[in-house]
Order: structure tokens, then C-alpha cells, then sequence
């Protein structure tokens, strides 16, 4: 049995923690999967659409939110009870944060950006995966009795199967210093429109956009073409745009049907982020950018010229 941990945010699963599943029932028939807070409850439905069989719901009165350390707590209590082969996250920022706790706990090694698992029935595992934002592939042994891994985003696609969905609840014992992190509360604006990990069109805008200003045009064409807006992380590093639009390693992993790239040069940590797009098309005036070397559709010239036509020809194909 494999035991997969899932994410949700205040009842709201996570589009990508449920790859995991898919990843997981490829290697094994029986999955079961964890789900940490009371809110979990509004994804049990969801989670047997994709092939889990029990869904084990941790509730604590103090877990109102994510809380790293009592998440893995958690997970500990169920491995020491249900004894999986392996467990499995999708390696989102807060999936292997969670792993990484348990890790820690067992004093155990733990496999990111994987991209390929085969277990082993001697503790010994093989993985193949990303290394050097995604610029090599590496095939490495894992030597575990219990393997601990995290799937890179995108890695696998979800696949609906048929699970039981079966419930099955409990109280984990948790300790002050395990809350010790945790969100409290929330505050600022609230997101709108498409997220990024489950847009089907990204228009995504770095240095070339030129500033704040500049991501007009951008914001015109994706709402003409119901996508979200990205960026690089230049943009986020002078303040243009929010975090939570970063594309790249130290952003969000997309993986979109049609990533349109304005002004992006393409630096290493960006493209790791949006190799796994259908579509790229690339707009830049300097036809040796690095990302034209992994755009589909390549259009050389000035964005503030080519953005303006493009919607206009968008608004029409729409009337």
C-alpha cells in the first residue's frame, strides 16, 4: 500500500496534490490518502474520483489551517499504523514541506522532483529526477525501507480511477511545538480570476514589459482569452507584480496548455518552471534568447507593438 498526502486549502484541494494519486496507483492497486484539518472533508468526493481508497481525515481542534509540523505528526501516526510502502506528495512548496518534516523525524532520506519511481522490494528504490532546474534528468538509488518522495508538479497527469472514498477519522496527538507554525490569519486582497496551476492559458510578462505599467496589455489579453497572468522573477524582484504570479523554481510550476511568454528571456529557474507547457510562444526582440530555444512559436519583435495587434485580432475572432 501506498500512502499519499494531499493538500487543500480551507476545503479546496489543490489541483496538483491529487497527481500524486495518479503517480501513486501506477506503482500500486491500493492507495490511501491522507488529508489533514476538518475542512478535508469537503474533498473526500473528489479524492475517490481520482482512485483513493480510504481517505484518512486528521482532525485537531487547533488545526484550522496549514500547519506543517502537526501535518506531518500526523502522517507519522498513520505510517506507524497502516505501515505503507511508500509515501508520496506532490512537490509543491507546502507537500514538501510536509515531507521534509517527516523526513527529518525519521532520520530518512527524501526524493524531490521526481519525474520516474520504481519501487523496490529490497529497500532499495530507483528515481529518476530533476536536477539543476530541470536542465539534466538524474537516475539515483534510494536506499529506505520506507520511501519518501515528491513528484515534480506536472510530473504525472491526473487521471480519474475509481476509489471507495471511505472515511476514516482521527484525532492525532500533537504537542505545543508542533503548532508552534501555523496561519493564524489571513490579510490583504483576495485573489481573483484564474490561478495559475490550473490555468489553461498563462500570459506571462518579465523585464521587457518595461514596469508595472506595462502589464496592461498583458492583463487585457488574458481576460480576453480567460487566462491568468505570470511573470518572471525580475518582475517580482522590482516590486511589478505579486509573488504568487512567479513563474519558475522559486515560483509556480505551471504546465498550461499555451504559456505565452512576453519579454521573458528565458533564465534557467523560469524555464523550469514552464518547460511542461503544451505551447509557448515567445515574444521577444532578440531572436537568441534563451527561451527560443523551448518556445513552439517564436514572434520576434517588440511586444509593445505585436501586443496591441494581438488583441485587437483576439476581440474580433470573439464578436
Amino acid at each position: 500500500m501506498i500512502l499519499v498526502i494531499v493538500d487543500h486549502d480551507r476545503g479546496v484541494l489543490d489541483p496538483t496534490s491529487v497527481q500524486a494519486i495518479s503517480g501513486a496507483l501506477a506503482l500500486d492497486s491500493e492507495v490511501d490518502v491522507l488529508v489533514v484539518g476538518a475542512a478535508g472533508r469537503d474533498v473526500v468526493g473528489e479524492l475517490a474520483s481520482f482512485g483513493a481508497n480510504t481517505v484518512h481525515l486528521a482532525v485537531h481542534d487547533s488545526v484550522t489551517d496549514f500547519t506543517p509540523v502537526a501535518s506531518a505528526r500526523a502522517a507519522l501516526e498513520l505510517i506507524s499504523r497502516v505501515s505503507p510502502a511508500a509515501v508520496l506528495v506532490t512537490g509543491t512548496p507546502r507537500g514538501n514541506e510536509v515531507l521534509a518534516h517527516i523526513a527529518a523525524i525519521l532520520d530518512l532520506p527524501m526524493a524531490a522532483e521526481c519525474l520516474e519511481i520504481a519501487l523496490g522490494n529490497d529497500g532499495v528504490h530507483q528515481v529518476v529526477r530533476n536536477r539543476w532546474g530541470g536542465n539534466i534528468m538524474e537516475t539515483a538509488r534510494v536506499h529506505s525501507t520506507l520511501l519518501l518522495a515528491a513528484f515534480a508538479p506536472h510530473a504525472v497527469r491526473a487521471e480519474s480511477a475509481v476509489g471507495t472514498g471511505t472515511i476514516a477519522e482521527f484525532t492525532p496527538a500533537l504537542s505545543d511545538a508542533d503548532l508552534a507554525v501555523r496561519i493564524l490569519d489571513r490579510v490583504g486582497e483576495g485573489a481573483t480570476g484564474v490561478g495559475l496551476t490550473e490555468a489553461r492559458v498563462i500570459v506571462s510578462g518579465g523585464r521587457g514589459v518595461g514596469g508595472p505599467e506595462g502589464f496592461a496589455i498583458l492583463e487585457e489579453l488574458a481576460s480576453l482569452l480567460d487566462a491568468a497572468i505570470g511573470c518572471s522573477r525580475v518582475v517580482t524582484s522590482n516590486g511589478w507584480r505579486p509573488h504568487s504570479e512567479q513563474v519558475g523554481q522559486t515560483g509556480t510550476k505551471v504546465a498550461p496548455d499555451l504559456y505565452i511568454a512576453c519579454g521573458i528571456s528565458g533564465a534557467t529557474q523560469h524555464i523550469a518552471g514552464c518547460r511542461t507547457s503544451k505551447t509557448i510562444i515567445a515574444i521577444n526582440t532578440d531572436k537568441d534568447a534563451p527561451i527560443m530555444g523551448y518556445a513552439h512559436y517564436a514572434v520576434i519583435g517588440d511586444l509593445h507593438t505585436i501586443l496591441p495587434e494581438l488583441v485587437a485580432a483576439t476581440r474580433a475572432a470573439k464578436e
